[in-house]
Parts: C-alpha cells; sequence; structure tokens
C-alpha cells in the first residue's frame, strides 16, 4: 500500500502556525519579488481571488476583503516541511519527498494494519508536532493514493481526513468522481486529447485498450493507467544526483551598471558551486543569462548568453564564479536596463570519477578551503562566509515588502511568549 501526505495550505499554515490571529483569515502569499500570488487559504479561494493573480492589479480587492498579503518566507517554509518530512520517516523507511509540502510513503510488511486507524494516527502527529494539516490518501497505487488524498481534501468532514482505497467498488467509485484533468500525470494537452476520445473521467481512461494507450502516447501513460487499474507500475523515485544544476533570478530592481550585475552573477555562481559540492559533483561547462525587464515594452530590450569550457571539472567557487564573472561582461550591454539573470552549470562528473588532463589542473588548496567554508556556513548559517565580490548583506536581492519572520531559522526572529 501506498500513502500521499500532503500539506494543506502549506505556505499558508505556516504563517498560521506562529500567528494563530490569522487562523479562518484568507491570506496570499507572493512569488518572488512581491509579483503574484502563488498560494492561497481556501478562506482566499472562496472569496474570487485567482492563483497567478498579479498583486499590483489585485491590490484593492485583497485590501475589500481582509486578504492578508505575505512575501513568500523560503527559509521558513523550508524548516518545516523538513521537520514534517522527519516526523513521516518516522511511519515507514520507504519515503519519496514528492514536493515541498508532499511525499509518498510505500508500506511493505504492513498486512495486518489497519490503514484508516494509521493515517489518522499520521495526521495527529504532524498537527501536534508542528501545527501543519494535513490529509492522507492510502490506496495499492501511488497513482491511486492521489486520487484518494483528493477525496479527503474534498471531504475532511466525512472522511476525518484520511481516505482509504482498499477494494475495487471504492477505486471504482473514486475513478468514476475524479475529472480526467485532474488525475496525476494528465496535463492540459494530455486531457483535451483524451476528452476528443470520450475520457471524462479516470474510469474512461482505465477502460481504453492497452495497447491504444501505448500506440498513441507513451510507457509513462500505460504506466499510469495500470497504476489506476491498481495494478502497481509507478515506485518510489530513488534520490538521483542533477545532470544540470541552475540559479536564475529576477532582480529586485532593474540593474543598468555592470558592478551590480557583476555581484548577482558572482552569487547564482557560488550558489550552484555549493549544490555542486554537495552533490559530490564537478562541472566542465558554465553558461552565463541575462535579459532586460520584456513587460517594459518602451525600453530597449537585450536578452543574450554565453557558455564558458572549462579546462578541468571543478566545484570551485573560486573558478566558477571568476569565470562566469567573466562571461557575463562579455554579453553585458550600455545603457540596457537587466531584470533577470542566471548561471547553469553543466557537464558534471562525480568527483570521485573523472579524467585528469596533463598540463592543466585546479589549484589543490581549493578542495579544503571550499570544505572549510561549506563547514562554517553549514555551523553558522546564512553564508557567512562568502566571496570578497558579493553582498555581504544579502543572499537573494528581492523585494519582500511583506515578509513575516524566519521563527525557526533566525535566532533574532525567534517567537516570544507572553506569560
Amino acid at each position: 500500500m501506498y500513502a500521499l501526505v500532503d500539506c494543506n495550505n502549506f505556505y499558508a499554515s505556516c504563517e498560521r502556525v506562529f500567528n494563530p490571529n490569522l487562523r479562518h483569515k484568507p491570506i496570499a502569499i507572493l512569488s518572488n519579488n512581491d509579483g503574484c500570488v502563488i498560494s492561497r487559504s481556501d478562506e482566499a479561494k472562496v472569496l474570487g481571488l485567482p492563483m497567478g493573480a498579479p498583486i499590483f492589479k489585485w491590490e484593492a480587492f485583497c485590501k475589500a476583503n481582509n486578504i492578508q498579503v505575505f512575501s513568500s518566507n523560503y527559509p521558513l517554509y523550508g524548516d518545516m516541511s523538513s521537520r514534517v518530512m522527519k516526523i513521516l520517516e518516522h511511519f515507514t523507511p520507504n519515503l519519496e519527498v514528492y514536493s515541498i509540502d508532499e511525499a509518498f510513503l510505500e508500506f511493505k510488511g504492513f498486512d495486518n494494519y489497519n490503514f484508516n486507524d494509521y493515517g489518522i494516527q499520521i495526521r495527529k502527529r504532524v498537527l501536534k508536532w508542528t501545527g501543519i494539516p494535513t490529509c492522507v490518501g492510502i490506496a495499492p497505487t501511488k497513482a491511486l493514493s492521489k486520487v484518494a488524498n483528493k477525496i479527503a481534501r474534498k471531504f475532511p468532514k466525512e472522511t476525518n481526513g484520511v481516505y482509504v482505497i482498499d477494494s475495487d467498488e471504492k477505486r471504482i467509485k473514486a475513478l468514476k468522481w475524479t475529472k480526467i484533468e485532474d488525475v496525476w500525470g494528465i496535463g492540459g494537452r494530455l486531457a483535451k486529447r483524451l476528452h476528443v476520445k470520450g475520457c471524462k473521467t479516470a474510469l474512461d481512461f482505465i477502460q481504453l485498450p492497452d495497447d491504444w494507450v501505448r500506440k498513441n502516447f507513451s510507457i509513462t501513460e500505460w504506466k499510469l493507467k495500470k497504476d489506476l487499474e491498481g495494478d502497481s507500475k509507478i515506485r518510489l523515485d530513488e534520490p538521483k544526483n542533477k545532470k544540470v544544476i541552475a540559479t536564475t533570478r529576477s532582480f529586485e530592481y532593474t540593474y543598468s551598471d555592470i558592478d551590480n550585475i557583476k555581484e548577482r552573477i558572482s552569487t547564482f555562481a557560488t550558489h550552484c558551486s555549493e549544490k555542486l559540492r554537495k552533490q559530490g559533483s564537478s562541472c566542465h561547462v558554465i553558461i552565463v543569462m541575462l535579459r532586460s525587464d520584456r513587460h517594459k515594452k518602451d525600453l530597449e530590450q537585450h536578452r543574450a548568453s554565453v557558455q564558458v569550457s572549462l579546462p578541468y571539472p571543478t566545484d570551485s567557487s573560486l573558478i566558477i564564479s571568476n569565470e562566469a564573472v567573466k562571461a557575463v561582461k562579455t554579453i553585458f550591454k550600455s545603457g540596457v536596463k537587466y531584470k533577470r539573470a542566471g548561471v547553469i552549470v553543466a557537464g558534471l562528473v562525480p568527483n570521485d570519477n573523472y579524467q585528469l588532463d596533463i598540463f592543466e589542473h585546479e589549484n589543490p588548496k581549493h578542495k579544503s578551503l571550499m570544505f572549510a567554508i561549506d563547514g562554517l556556513n553549514k555551523k553558522y548559517k546564512n553564508h557567512k562566509i562568502r566571496l570578497g565580490n558579493q553582498d555581504l548583506k544579502r543572499t537573494w536581492k528581492m523585494r519582500q515588502e511583506r515578509l513575516s519572520p524566519r521563527y525557526t531559522t533566525n535566532i533574532n526572529n525567534i517567537i516570544k511568549v507572553k506569560c
């Protein structure tokens, strides 16, 4: 059996944990630079605030409806997510973190368990230890556990937040209730193609012939179909090293001077280097991108990228940052106001197995230096040790005018209790 544990309105719930006055009130969370709505509480959804709404267009609506609007507090959300996942590991060793607020659990050797009671136990422990409400869907396959979770979320009073598909009768009823576009793994384009074939529900989808599905779609859709039939074909994903690592961000403001842009590129490159070292990889290629504000049509537009091939693989922040800064100077255009930049490292190889070069190699001191820097940053948090050309005050320069305190990751923001 599989379970999908999903945190309800996760970002909004994180804000409510430390500010109980927000309970039962409409909440909206904004994207980077306070751009558009990326998360809403149930109360905000009922009021009609759409997902992706640009806040400058919906500001008056939010004020009129007393919707509490917050900037994204990713350090807080990430820490709370980590706490939830650690709790879920207590219930089974087989766990796949699917997203910041979702995880699949596989139950092997749980033959005599009452899964409804076990799901309720999961919900109660997560709520008690973190304050985050969840819903749990349990079924014989991953795809069906997604369906079960949607039912638990849609009917919280009837299901108590837990729904178990443990019979063919329940499975057929659930698939008949689930619209084809709501099926996990069915995107908008695929849903349209299936509608043409007469598939309006998940039940219609599983009634299609296997051969036809494989011929007209792919093995992925066939596995999804078998999963919905109760035949488990989609397994838990094993953690894999990334083949490409990217850090791209919009700036807080537009920049037309090279110095600010070089600082941003250095910070992005350093972040990529840290990710490389974390997964034990080095890169052969660095790609640097620069883009103006495409929404301001009256300004001069410029978009460019450049690729740098290194003579030897490296994970050194010093080398990657230096090469990235050199590269951005070659594509920078004076007079253009830039809004977004990015650094991508590719051609990744494992640190313990790559081709050496007789004539060129990395300074051997860099390995021990990076190890020391990573150790200090891990101990003292907030990237205390940085390169000289980085901004020493902030890692990401974003507009965050509605940011809540970082209760769990910053000692200066720790919650105060009045006795």
